[in-house]
């Protein structure tokens, strides 16, 4: 029964919703009222409920049974509404949580707070996640460059790493830079010193002049230079011991212009000779005759020193070409490893390998990745090898009769033929998801002091291959993409996508493993004692090499009991409202009456409307935007500019976010003194209509993180009817586990937006290496907040009782009517999440423009009255933590309901 009456809902909703509500339309949030009573609304004063003149109950108390699970409290004088204020201390704003980062309940505060009611449950997916002053996790570690927010990182992506002896060099959008590790344990020059916003808490480093993006770094110990990589095809050098000017960026050495696009690879044999690797599988030499002439060149001679070198590279793959046929794969080099065992240089491209004799220069071996020899041209008819590149290719065609020459031709076209067969056979493939191979492309390179060399692969397998390139054997430890691999002594370190580091051993015997950061490991690079990790967040963090070892016990324990020296508490408010709109629209009177004097001393405003716009039309054409990672309409864009109006957008506020799915709208505004600490916004949205396909039921999300803490916001609209009980339980269900976040379309090009050239690694929220990889994401907040108009309706209790129950104001003895909150105390929804009692009258549902208790339906189908439209939140309280501190980072509380 229950399912025929939502398909029932879900086909009216495709087919009979017109785009502009009918002129009887019913409104289920009370908030609506405000259209019709516009010019009467003055802006600095709150509205007075339509029910305040109802004679109060006997009693002013809440009627407290025992599973209202409440704590003590000094009841306030409140009114009712449908939105809350989070955040920090008491005041008339409203219905109030209070959200502390690392900061307890001052006692000024306690006194107002409301008595919450907490759902049972609160186990497995629905549990807070453990905090500690250091991860439980993972070891000790140095925070050389703390997690930067996102926003901050416009052109300054850190993309690489490589270490000196004495420094960390970083290559980055525009240059690179590096840190002495003499200066790693500084404290930061915070946002009055000289570095810009997201390099305040970063050790004191020192920065270059303006590049192209660096693509890749070498360090080369015997010239005290670090060869960088870059987009433009330039290879520079920079010095390590160059005298420096705080004030002013360094500048580049020697440089030219090594390829026609990106440097992807670098890599410098025991000869000296630089090789270079890029786009189409080209690889360069460049002599060291030639770059020990140009590094000896003064500064007025630079531009013959490129010239210089320019002039005298050797370009491998013109070498190993026959008659128009290459025996390399034409795909970019990934990355390029020099052996030094045995003098032989590795390119590694997706699905193939190269070995090179890194003093001939001449072609040893390709094979593909599952070690197969790939010979395709027979090179020693053809090839003198004593011969120069340019005298070589003469000889080809000079010593060719005609009738070769036709066969080269119809060799040639046979090549074509057979390639672009090929090329539609493999997107044919790749399009039905049978391209199996993708999943065993080459990322990374190796070499460990046994002579061995490893490679990782994008399905997480570890291969290992011998100085000739045969294949040994191979592992798998973690399903993941294997991002980047490194060696020290007779460890080896991995670095995923999934943000996990795995340490083993030579023989790939797992010693350990942990979640090094949130993001995508990018790169390590070992130094000064420690193995340092880069996260595409730009987040560099120092590993010791002794890790996991006793010392990492030792530094927890100083750390867990000096907690209070490195630790610091905030507290604020935030806002969040909730509107069912029923395709209306509000005035600025309206909105102004509804946020805008209750928001005058907020950190942070939500808004979650539904019922922005519906129509079969409009979800049908919302369900295909989505599919190709479109979203918003022009209503809801109005919608966004009327809020931002309000809240003063551009002098008070700014817009950090918002996405919309169909008639689903969250939007998030920060107020610009905490603009600072708020960044890294992400949005997602999960459909729940009609066969979890059409927004007109489901949810959007906005995740941020607030002072380095992390918070989502998830506006809903769950199923409707009565009767319907179990689908809106299976919608939450369905949301809290499918919700996930990316950069949603709208804000690409909203204030908060950041660098095209983004890293587009995307991450798991993996928190372990295990059994946690499989967590919804909501799960990892360390506070979750959902709003929206969730439908729970009152039961066994008729209209006209309900009337009089709200007229009395007797909303203890409704709220043991209440659906949501049974379902609650079952543990079958909103599983361990908190509420404040309810003290207000019901918003569902009621007449446009008819406020006061005759504004409910009085109409044919009397709809019963009840509370549907919701604020749940959940903090990281545990059952063991209530007080504020890094194993508790966020405390809020409800502190009180707006008039």
């Amino acid at each position: 029964m229950e399912n025929r009456v939502q398909d029932d809902e879900d086909r009216e909703a495709l087919a009979g919703l017109s785009s502009a509500p009918p002129a009887n339309l019913k409104m289920h949030s009370h908030s609506q009222q405000h259209r019709s009573n516009s010019d009467q609304v003055k802006r600095h004063h709150p509205r007075k409920h339509s029910l305040d003149n109802i004679p109060h109950a006997s009693s002013e108390r809440y009627y407290e049974s025992p599973e209202d699970a409440c704590f003590p409290y000094q009841s306030p004088s409140l009114s009712s509404s449908t939105y809350r204020n989070v955040g920090g201390s008491g005041g008339n704003e409203g219905l109030q949580q209070r959200f502390d980062s690392n900061e307890g309940s001052p006692d000024d505060i306690k006194k107002t707070l409301l008595p919450e009611f907490i759902a049972t449950g609160g186990t497995g997916t629905f549990k807070a996640p453990t905090r500690a002053a250091v991860h439980p996790g993972r070891p000790t570690c140095l925070e050389l460059r703390p997690h930067p927010l996102r926003e901050t990182q416009m052109g300054k992506y850190l993309r690489n790493i490589a270490c000196t002896e004495t420094q960390l060099w970083a290559g980055q959008e525009c240059g690179v830079r590096f840190w002495s590790f003499e200066n790693a344990y500084d404290p930061g020059l915070g946002l009055q010193g000289r570095v810009r916003r997201g390099d305040q808490d970063a050790a004191p480093f020192h920065e270059s002049a303006n590049t192209s993006p660096t693509m890749c770094l070498m360090v080369d110990n015997g010239n005290r230079l670090v060869w960088s990589g870059h987009k433009d095809g330039k290879i520079r050098s920079w010095k390590m011991d160059q005298p420096l000017d705080d004030d002013a960026p360094f500048k580049e050495g020697l440089s030219w212009q090594a390829h026609k696009g990106p440097v992807l690879s670098m890599v410098m044999s025991c000869y000296g000779d630089l090789w270079s690797g890029g786009e189409g599988g080209v690889i360069k030499i460049w002599p060291w005759e030639s770059i020990e002439k140009s590094l000896s060149l003064s500064t007025e001679e630079k531009h013959m020193a490129a010239l210089l070198v320019e002039r005298s590279h050797i370009d491998l793959r013109s070498q190993v070409t026959v008659n128009g046929n290459c025996s390399l794969s034409s795909s970019d080099v990934k990355c390029l490893l020099y052996d030094k065992v045995k003098a032989k240089v590795w390119c590694a491209q997706s699905l193939s390998f190269s070995i090179w004799d890194a003093h001939t220069k001449e072609l040893v071996k390709v094979f593909n990745i599952d070690g197969q020899t790939e010979n395709r041209v027979d090179l020693s008819s053809a090839q003198q090898p004593d011969q120069p590149a340019e005298d070589e290719m003469k000889v080809k065609f000079v010593s060719t009769s005609k009738k070769e020459k036709s066969q080269g031709f119809l060799q040639r076209s046979r090549n074509a033929i057979m390639g672009a067969a090929d090329a539609v056979r493999r997107a044919a493939s790749r399009g039905a998801g049978a391209f199996a191979e993708d999943g065993k492309r080459t990322e990374a390179l190796v070499l460990t002091t046994d002579g061995i060399i490893w490679s990782g692969c994008s399905n997480g397998l570890l291969v290992q291959w011998d100085g000739n390139g045969n294949r040994l054997q191979d592992f798998t430890h973690h399903s993941s993409t294997v991002q980047c691999l490194c060696t020290f002594e007779t460890r080896i370190y991995v670095g995923y996508v999934s943000g996990i580091i795995q340490v083993l051993d030579l023989d790939g015997n797992l010693i350990a493993v942990w979640v090094a950061h949130s993001n995508p490991v990018l790169k390590l690079a070992v130094g000064n004692g420690y193995i340092f990790s880069l996260a595409t967040h730009g987040g560099i963090r120092g590993w010791f090499l002794t890790s996991p070892g006793p010392l990492d016990n030792i530094i927890r324990s100083e750390l867990a009991q000096k907690e209070a020296i490195y630790t610091r508490r905030d507290s604020f408010r935030i806002l969040v409202g909730t509107w069912n709109v029923g395709q209306g629209r509000a005035s600025h009177d309206a909105l102004m009456a509804w946020l805008g004097s209750a928001a005058t001393d907020v950190g942070i405003v939500v808004v979650g409307l539904q019922e922005v716009e519906m129509g079969a039309g409009f979800l049908a054409m919302s369900a295909a935007k989505e599919t190709v990672g479109l979203e918003g309409s022009s209503i809801g864009q109005w919608w966004l500019d009327t809020i931002g109006k309000a809240l003063e957008e551009g002098t008070t506020f700014e817009r950090m976010g918002s996405r919309q799915l169909a008639g689903l709208l969250i939007s998030l505004w920060v107020r610009k003194n905490l603009r600072a600490h708020v960044g890294d916004v992400d949005a997602g949205a999960v459909p729940c209509g009609f066969g979890r396909a059409i927004g007109n039921k489901g949810g959007v999300g906005l995740r941020i993180r607030v002072l380095d803490r992390i918070m989502c916001f998830v506006n809903c609209h769950l199923a409707a009817h009565l009767e319907a009980v179990n689908r809106r339980n299976a919608d939450f269900d369905h949301i809290f586990k499918n919700m996930t976040f990316s950069r949603s379309s709208s804000n690409l090009t909203s204030a908060a937006g950041v660098s095209t050239n983004t890293q587009t690694l995307k991450g798991t929220n993996a928190v372990s290496a295990n059994s946690e990889d499989s967590k919804p994401v909501l799960s990892e907040a360390d506070m979750v907040v959902f709003l929206g108009d969730f439908n729970y309706r009152l039961f066994g209790i008729t209209y006209d009782e309900a009337r009089d129950l709200v007229s009395q104001r007797s909303f203890d003895w409704l709220r043991e009517k209440d659906q949501l909150r049974a379902e609650m105390k079952a543990g079958r929804v909103f599983q361990g999440m908190r509420e404040a009692l309810i003290r207000f009258p019901p918003t569902y549902k009621f007449e446009r423009n008819q406020p006061g208790l005759g504004g409910y339906d009085a109409g044919e189908k009397k709809r019963i009255p009840a509370w549907c439209d919701r604020i749940i939140y959940r903090d990281s309280r545990l059952a063991s933590v209530s007080d504020c501190g890094l194993e508790c980072p966020i405390v809020s509380s409800v502190v009180q309901y707006v008039p």
